[in-house]
């Protein structure tokens, strides 16, 4: 059997959402939408389950998976409904809704839902993506508390650059945010990952974790105490001896400086590891660092064992996990975190308590 697999340590993701509940106050959704960035959205809600205060997905597919599987927590739409014919299920499921552009008020209003809607009215406080501006939000909230279709309105924002600590458009849109809805009643959720960890100010009553709760610290080298959740890892398949000044792999990106012993491992980008990172990302063989050489292939990669003479056919190769933080893959592929972990496929999922 191919070595290729995805470690997933639910115990780890269950720390993490205690940290954030308890770093945030108040209650917390866990964000699971896009599979659980990527860790399988049905087995971490079920991990979840007997703690968390609800949860979060993207759209109304996810959120029926999650019911099917029988989670009955609150579930929030992130992206609200798109058409009328969702509603109904909004309504059947129990499900919660965010309500960020007017098209979607105007599905409420000509609704006939046999219960209260629970909905989560967005501000646009200056990330200029989704949500009423300042100056539309209480004749927003106004039109949907005088409609008889909803009962709970929740206000909320998201923010754009929570994940850098010396930028200040977050207490900006904090700002922003609180003069929107100054004298408004309701529950408040502002705080993502980034607010959660780094912006006490912005802590209400709702946090919303998302990308912490798997382990990638959305400002690495806070030291927040996140344990990753995913470990992607397999094995080396094959070990050859190429002289020094020898070429590797496809483009002959690599030259070896010094007669070298590579090992094959079995991961490429299908897999989702990233084909962009260059020589010298580093990888862990049998939980000792070595380095990425040569370009990475559809189904494989090489890696330098020639300080690990130990290594052999079978050694364990990490490629981000407890050793190989994968905030220090998505740097040296030029994305973030959030990318790679969605982009996980083809490989073995296990779960562990």
């Amino acid at each position: 059997m191919r070595p290729a697999r995805a470690l997933i340590d639910l115990d780890a993701l269950r720390h993490n959402y205690r940290l954030a509940r308890s770093r945030h106050g108040g209650r917390a959704l866990a964000v699971v939408k896009a599979n659980a960035y990527g860790h399988g959205a049905v087995a971490c809600a079920r991990a979840l389950a007997p703690e968390v205060d609800g949860f979060a997905v993207a759209f109304l597919e996810e959120a029926l998976e999650l019911r099917a599987a029988g989670i009955d927590q609150p579930i929030l739409l992130l992206e609200g409904i798109f058409d009328a014919d969702e509603l109904d299920e909004v309504v059947r499921h129990d499900l919660w809704m965010v309500v960020h552009h007017a098209e979607q008020i105007r599905i409420i209003d000509h609704a006939k839902p046999a219960l209260p809607l629970d909905v989560w009215l967005k501000v646009n406080s200056g990330m200029n993506r989704a949500g009423f501006m300042p100056h539309e939000l209480r004749a927003a909230w106004q039109r949907l508390k005088d409609n008889g279709r909803v009962g709970n309105i929740t206000l909320m924002t998201h923010f754009a650059r929570a994940d850098e600590p010396h930028v200040l458009s977050t207490p900006e849109q904090v700002a922003a945010f609180d003069a929107a809805t100054r004298d408004l009643p309701g529950p408040r959720s502002l705080a993502n990952s980034g607010a959660i960890l780094g912006w006490p100010d912005a802590h209400r009553d709702w946090g919303r974790p998302g990308i912490l709760l798997y382990g990638a610290d959305p400002m690495p080298g806070a030291a927040n105490g996140l344990r990753p959740v995913m470990t992607l890892e397999s094995a080396v398949m094959a070990i050859r001896e190429i002289p020094a000044g020898a070429p590797l792999g496809y483009g002959a990106r690599f030259h070896a400086e010094r007669p070298t012993r590579v090992g094959l491992v079995a991961m490429g980008y299908a897999d989702g590891y990233p084909r962009t990172v260059p020589d010298g990302t580093p990888v862990a063989v049998d939980d000792l660092r070595t380095r990425l050489i040569g370009r990475v292939s559809m189904d494989m990669l090489t890696v330098d064992l020639t300080d690990l003479p130990d290594a052999r056919l079978g050694s364990r190769v990490e490629l981000w996990g407890n050793n190989i933080p994968v905030n220090r893959i998505a740097e040296a592929a030029n994305t973030i975190a959030y990318e790679l972990l969605c982009n996980v496929k083809r490989v073995r999922f296990e779960y562990t308590d």
